[in-house]
């Protein structure tokens, strides 16, 4: 519900603050007062283009301000997803600045002009006798028809809202799992591209048995395998230097060790080099035995040298061919590859069985949906005959409304029927879609019937008449007038009428005058005493001066 609404230099409007009730409130004045500026200022609010001509004063900034109550139109979800503080008592902001720019908040929070957008078509609808094009949409005649369906199978075992919240569950599933064998079916035809390939680059890596492999170790033995007659005569060398008999080293020096031992008890210092050598000896022995013990272990073997070379020539030119440069790196892609060779093999029973729960979701998407067919079918009647009825009080006694419902075999958002509105005005006529059966003014009085309607079957945000009375008076007006009273006990309904019978309905009325004030024109927006109620739905009856007979049947209005 629309609770204030202030305005900064907009339009002939220097700066309003203005309070809206709850209920029907009517707006007066005369043409050309300004009644459309206030409609233009909510159109801002509400995401509709800014228009730099609309700033009164281009020096300075233009700024449109609404509080709203939300406490009855469920919108905390909206909030969480875009991601903005929810407050039952919101206020939308919008600015457009001297250079043209735009700025828009929601509760003091910068927002884009979709998301104002988003949220201001849930909060406010504005309907003109020009602005029929809702009521010719699928969208909206479903969502009528939804409405009115709910409302009457209210508490019964099958209930269509109920039933519809269940289908839009399953269907929402439903999507999903498409969009996932969607995705599976096109990995499966990149994959069976690749897979040949990928199974070659497997069978390639897996050949070269690369579990346990040690390439440093590889790269020693090689080393060792190639130079197997160097090794054994350096170690053979070093053995005949430590142990040849005629000079080897280590009987020269066990000679001149002796000598050492038999000098020993004179000095401490020879007591010392004695040690000493003899702990050289202990080494140059364990030398001669080790150089003696490797040579004997060094042998030609031929066929592990060209195992050897076989495996770092296949480590090489794995390297080069998937630009690595270890063991692990190429152990990590043979692992990825059995990967998708699995994977590639396992794709046609992971998208049978992904097929299997789609054609189940299959068969409880068409069991609602039949149920949603055989409920509307058992409404439609109904719904036809109370709007029949709100438009042949409307002045069109001979005019037919018909919901045709058919049956498709795809799944939309609503089941699987297709609703479409007809309607002909006049006796003997054919019943034709909205957008081509009637007029704007029969339009209008068409939407006043269904918005009667539907305000009783659901919550609906704030709805602006502006003028749809056009070409109607009398009893036509008065009955208007009582339709629009009847909505607004469930929701808040403003009027902006030229009419004194739907004028006098309003339990508030705010009137816009236009006045000079020097070289300016300002227009400025009044609540009226009940006072002065009278005197201006005198004015609207007299077209002219007021007469007491004006004044008399104004209060007579008023009742």
């Amino acid at each position: 519900m629309l609770k204030q609404i202030y305005i900064q230099n907009y339009a002939l409007i220097d700066q309003l603050d203005l309070t809206i009730t709850e209920g029907l409130t009517m707006i007066t004045g005369e043409t050309g007062a300004g009644k459309s500026i206030l409609l233009g200022a909510l159109g801002l609010v509400t995401g509709k283009r800014a228009d730099l001509s609309a700033i009164r004063d281009t020096s300075t900034k233009c700024v449109v301000e609404a509080h709203f109550d939300l406490s009855r139109l469920s919108l905390k979800e909206f909030f969480d997803q875009e991601d903005l503080d929810y407050f039952d008592n919101s206020i939308i902001r919008r600015e457009i600045l001297p250079s043209g720019k735009s700025r828009s908040f929601i509760n003091d929070t910068p927002v884009t002009l979709n998301v104002v957008s988003a949220l201001g078509s849930r909060l406010i609808d504005i309907h003109s006798q020009h602005q029929t094009l809702q009521l010719a949409t699928d969208q909206f005649q479903i969502e009528t028809l939804n409405a009115y369906v709910a409302q009457q199978t209210a508490g019964s075992e099958e209930s269509g809202d109920v039933v519809l919240r269940q289908y839009k569950t399953h269907l929402k599933e439903y999507k999903k799992l498409k969009k996932h064998l969607k995705s599976l079916q096109e990995n499966q035809a990149a994959l069976a591209k690749e897979q040949d390939y990928n199974t070659f680059l497997l069978e390639e890596i897996e050949a070269a048995q690369l579990d346990g492999v040690n390439q440093e170790e590889l790269e020693l033995e090689n080393e060792q395998l190639s130079n197997v007659e160097l090794i054994t005569e350096v170690l053979s060398r070093l053995e005949h230097q430590l142990q040849n008999e005629e000079n080897g080293v280590i009987d020269g020096l066990r000679e001149s060790n002796a000598g050492l031992k038999n000098i020993r008890s004179f000095s401490p210092k020879y007591q010392e080099l004695n040690e000493r050598l003899t702990s050289v000896l202990v080494e140059l022995e364990d030398l001669s035995n080790e150089s003696e013990r490797l040579k004997d272990q060094i042998e030609q073997d031929p066929e592990r040298l060209e195992y050897v070379n076989l495996k770092l020539a296949a480590l090489d030119r794995l390297y080069r061919k998937h630009q690595l440069d270890n063991v692990s790196d190429l152990l990590q892609l043979r692992d990825e590859l059995a990967d998708k060779v699995l994977t590639s093999q396992n794709m046609d029973s992971t998208i049978k069985k992904v097929q299997v729960e789609i054609e189940m979701l299959e068969k409880q998407l068409d069991s609602y949906a039949s149920i949603l067919h055989k409920i509307r079918l058992n409404y439609k009647e109904n719904l036809e005959q109370e709007i029949v009825t709100t438009v042949q009080m409307l002045g069109m006694k001979d005019a037919q409304f018909e919901v045709q419902i058919t049956p498709t075999s795809q799944y939309n958002d609503n089941g699987k029927d297709e609703v479409l509105f007809t309607f002909s005005a006049n006796r003997g006529m054919t019943l034709l879609s909205l957008d081509k059966a009637a007029s704007g003014g029969e339009l209008s009085r068409l939407m006043l019937a269904i918005k009667s309607l539907l305000s009783r079957c659901k919550q609906l945000p704030t709805i602006i008449f502006d003028e749809i009375d056009t070409g109607v008076s009398g009893s036509i007006a008065e009955k208007m007038a009582q339709i629009m009273k009847q909505m607004s006990g469930a929701m808040q309904v403003i009027t902006i009428t030229h009419l004194p019978q739907i004028a006098s309905a309003g339990n508030d009325h705010l009137i816009v005058r236009k006045k000079n004030e020097g070289e300016r024109t300002v227009s400025t927006i009044e609540r009226l005493s009940k006072e002065a109620r009278v005197e201006e739905i005198a004015q609207m009856l007299s077209g002219g001066s007021i007469s007491d007979a004006a004044r008399e049947n104004a209060r007579i209005l008023l009742q």
